[in-house]
């Protein structure tokens, strides 16, 4: 990031792990397949990778992917009957009638940015959506990426900087690095659940002035890492903010079919916005971000995002579109996406697996956030705050002081030293919190909490076990 960044603390960002924390985790890894250890498999439930910590793939999504890559299915009776029509109207579709095709058009296939279109339609109660604003792309950080990159301009107090709320995903600060954007944080109420707080959004613009140009406003909604849902009065907060500031609204909504929180629902950005009349439905710039790597479909591994773009200028978006353009995006993953909006309805022959295995997921999720706060909490000098909405939990570490010393003697953040240890003693894979931009001496740890409730369970008696002894070494 600039130097503007590494001389104000008060504009001073979070980057991606250092080089020596990156090395220490590696030579951990190492450690832990050499020497004999007393677990048998590491369990890894530091990324949202649902499919990763042994959750099942979804089996219509899987179904109709398989007779796409390999149409002879379309003529057998393995697979239900809409799976086989859906493939066939997928790879009718197709250039070529095949996934090894370029995309019908350089910006993606018609027929997919159509089911978008009428699938966010559907989510916000009729507010049009037209599928020329879709831009596809390989997952939604390389769409986030495109905009950030479209945004950077400028040196010293005319650097282009974008508002981040901390905690943040852990992925963020390294992308607005390689844009060569400044990040300015703003503190997300860690108390009230990681909700925004408006007085801090002023603050934080505040920090900027003479310094460095906010362009734009981050907003992870349900919130990443945090599990916050924001409900209708905050997004409009949200919205008149950015309104009067002049900001580009930048909602990432990864997490949006993952809300299990007693009395909260998903609301987008795009659908509050239009409900609050002309005077910001037609000026407030917002490009909002989804892809399968959501909760429940969780399909990580197939790299598949869109954004959605509101109210820019059409200059700007036949840029970006021309971005996407000079490499058509993959069709795979474009199918899969057509998948995960346009789910079988209530007459089709999946319906009923398909439901139920959404249902498992989410149930699967509320459960295991719960159990695993409720878990945390017991512990001596952890807090965790309740999740409503997407896959992590966030709980705060009151760290021994002499394992904050040892950390700083071996260069590396202590709750970076936590994991490594973690995982060197119980063979279980955290993230840190330090990834997510948070800065000591608040300790947090990441964790993914949609995972078998075996797996869950027992990841926590070993990471209680570690911390227990933890706690009897550094007394």
């Amino acid at each position: 990031m600039s130097s503007l960044e590494e001389g104000d603390p008060k504009l001073r960002g979070t980057r991606a792990p250092s080089r020596m924390q990156g090395q220490a985790a590696r030579s951990t890894e190492e450690s832990t397949h050499e020497a004999k250890k007393p677990f048998q498999q590491v369990i890894d439930v530091s990324t949202g990778d649902s499919h990763r910590a042994g959750m099942k793939p979804v089996s219509f999504v899987r179904q109709v992917l398989a007779a796409c890559v390999y149409p002879e299915l379309l003529d057998e009776n393995n697979l239900p009957l809409d799976a086989r029509q859906r493939a066939h109207k997928l790879l009718g579709a197709c250039t070529g009638g095949s996934v090894g095709s370029y995309s019908a058009t350089a910006y993606g296939i018609p027929y997919v940015c159509k089911s978008v279109a009428e699938f966010i339609m559907k989510r916000d109660g009729g507010v049009r959506s037209n599928p020329e604003d879709i831009i596809f792309a390989p997952g939604s950080t390389k769409t986030l990426l495109m905009v950030l990159h479209l945004m950077a301009s400028g040196e010293g107090e005319h650097c282009t900087a974008v508002l981040t709320p901390m905690p943040c995903p852990h992925t963020l600060p390294m992308l607005l690095d390689m844009a060569g954007l400044i990040l300015v944080p703003y503190q997300l109420m860690e108390d009230r659940g990681g909700a925004v707080d408006l007085e801090e959004l002023h603050r934080a613009l505040e920090t900027t002035r003479g310094r460095c140009s906010p362009r734009a406003i981050y907003i992870s909604n349900p919130g990443n890492p945090t599990g916050h849902v924001q409900d209708r009065k905050s997004i409009e907060d949200v919205i008149r903010f950015a309104a009067t500031e002049g900001l580009v609204l930048l909602a990432d909504e990864v997490y949006q079919d993952s809300v299990y929180g007693q009395g909260k629902e998903f609301l987008s950005y795009k659908r509050v916005l239009f409900e609050m009349g002309k005077e910001y439905s037609e000026t407030v710039e917002l490009i909002s971000f989804h892809s399968l790597s959501s909760g429940c479909m969780g399909e990580c591994g197939l790299r598949g995002g869109y954004m959605e773009a509101v109210n820019l200028d059409q200059a700007v978006l036949k840029y970006l579109r021309g971005l996407q353009a000079s490499s058509s995006p993959p069709v795979f993953p474009q199918l899969a996406l057509e998948v995960m909006v346009n789910p079988p309805k209530p007459e089709d022959p999946s319906y009923k697996t398909y439901s139920q295995e959404i249902l498992h997921s989410l149930t699967t999720l509320s459960q295991n956030a719960h159990r695993a706060c409720e878990f945390l909490n017991d512990l001596p000098g952890m807090k965790c705050q309740p999740a409503w909405g997407g896959v992590f939990i966030f709980p705060r570490m009151h760290l021994p002081h002499q394992m904050v010393e040892e950390a700083k003697v071996l260069g590396v953040k202590a709750d970076v030293l936590y994991c490594q240890m973690l995982l060197e003693e119980e063979g279980v894979r955290l993230g840190a919190g330090c990834e997510n931009g948070q800065e000591d001496p608040n300790y947090h740890i990441r964790l993914c909490v949609l995972a078998p409730p075996d797996t869950l369970e027992e990841m926590l008696a070993r990471l209680q076990a570690f911390h227990l002894r933890l706690l009897e070494r550094f007394p």
